[in-house]
């Protein structure tokens, strides 16, 4: 949750991701290295163009050290994003992309399947065939230096992706939990210089190919390189995603976000990362209500990654999310999550540790990983965020140790 020609401006990065990937105008949905190309002649030299055919599956095992009832990471809301089951083996997601390229365009096909591609795709339930499609969308190069992306593309939100081989960690932060996953409309990117562009557009609600209201969107990312190896991108975000009232109109709301996204290539074998998200609401978000007055949330994360040898890397992440207004889906239940519970605002400070082993020339991600959450403390008679072996919610933190098995083609 995750961008097309903006993408080319940035770093190509290793198999073992100490590079940082996916920061470019296609952070949520950067995908791995590509094979399988076969040209495809067409007449007239500027008509010959390529397919290029690539994928990934991945899986999990996820032991929980509070050894909850249910197998749940979850806690009492949405403290996982993906890698929501321990105690057993599950499938995350298995992706299949076709892309088609020439001189003057590229189209993109972009299908998942398993488990997470439900949830990264939940905001087009039930329509059951549109859950696969986490991409789809062509591009035009009107010149070398603008284009224009009409369809369903990932969102330039964030530092995170969705696909589990571009990420350096396999667990997501609450960064990428609790923003856009993705975008239907139309952008338009200009590059400048092979150091600075800007992408701007227009788009439905949120996480969704329809659209509730005939509110639109605007979204826009600004890159810059200061130096070499050293990326800043610059990302907004405004929309109303209220559901209209009984006269048809919408009623005066925003969802808005301020994100900024940086990476800094130090040596060839070290890399550090930084995102930072400062969010908005006011008013009904896509019918589960909302606040009266503006409330914010946000929240930060360091990434530090090193290369120990050519097969082996290690990587740390911190974070701290706040959504002490409680104006997204991670939130609190002090007197019990039952039916019609109101959840309260949350923070929380994270601490991910995790190893990439690298086999079969690149093609096998091995992930080992460590993470921490830690939650406030709700005292007293309270429940807590966690649950235990007993199933009751007496934990305020969790700690969780797996290993991700990936491979990409």
């Amino acid at each position: 949750m995750k961008k097309v020609y903006c993408t080319v401006l940035s770093l190509m990065i290793p198999f073992l991701g100490f590079s940082k990937s996916g920061l470019g105008e296609e952070k949520k949905t950067k995908t791995t290295e590509t094979t399988n190309i076969e040209e495809v002649k067409e007449e007239g030299e500027e008509g010959k163009g390529s397919f290029a055919f690539s994928g990934y599956l991945d899986s999990y095992y996820m032991a929980n050290f509070n050894k909850p009832a249910s197998r749940s990471n979850l806690g009492q809301a949405n403290a996982r994003v993906f890698d929501i089951k321990s105690g057993e083996f599950q499938l995350g997601l298995v992706q299949a992309k076709a892309v088609y390229t020439n001189s003057k365009s590229e189209a993109v096909v972009d299908l998942t399947f398993g488990p997470n591609a439900n949830l990264g795709n939940y905001g087009n339930f039930p329509f059951s065939t549109a859950l696969a499609i986490k991409q789809a969308y062509f591009t035009y190069k009107f010149t070398d230096k603008f284009s224009m992306t009409a369809g369903q593309f990932g969102t330039h939100i964030g530092y995170e992706v969705i696909d589990a081989p571009a990420n350096f960690n396999y667990s997501l932060s609450n960064l990428f939990n609790n923003g856009p996953f993705y975008h239907t409309g139309v952008k338009a990117t200009y590059a400048f210089t092979d150091k600075v562009s800007l992408m701007a557009g227009v788009v439905n609600n949120v996480d969704g190919l329809g659209d509730n209201n005939r509110k639109k969107g605007i979204i826009s990312q600004l890159f810059i390189s200061p130096v070499s190896g050293w990326n800043v991108y610059l990302n907004f975000i405004n929309s109303n995603e209220a559901n209209p009232g009984a006269d048809g109109d919408s009623p005066k709301a925003h969802y808005r976000v301020f994100d900024v996204t940086s990476s800094y290539q130090v040596t060839p074998k070290f890399l550090v990362g930084v995102n930072a998200a400062l969010g908005s609401q006011k008013g009904d978000y896509q019918g589960t209500g909302g606040p009266v007055d503006s409330q914010s949330w946000g929240g930060a994360a360091i990434y530090s990654n090193v290369a120990i040898t050519d097969n082996f890397a290690i990587g740390a992440r911190y974070e701290y999310f706040n959504n002490d207004n409680g104006v997204r889906a991670l939130l609190a239940y002090p007197n019990g999550k039952e039916d019609g519970a109101v959840g309260i605002g949350t923070h929380v400070n994270s601490v991910t540790l995790t190893g990439n082993i690298g086999l079969a020339d690149g093609h096998i991600l091995i992930k080992p990983e460590f993470r921490l959450d830690a939650y406030p403390k709700a005292g007293g008679t309270k429940q807590e965020q966690f649950e235990d072996s007993d199933g009751n919610f007496t934990k305020s933190s969790q700690t969780t140790f797996g290993i991700a098995f990936i491979y990409k083609f």
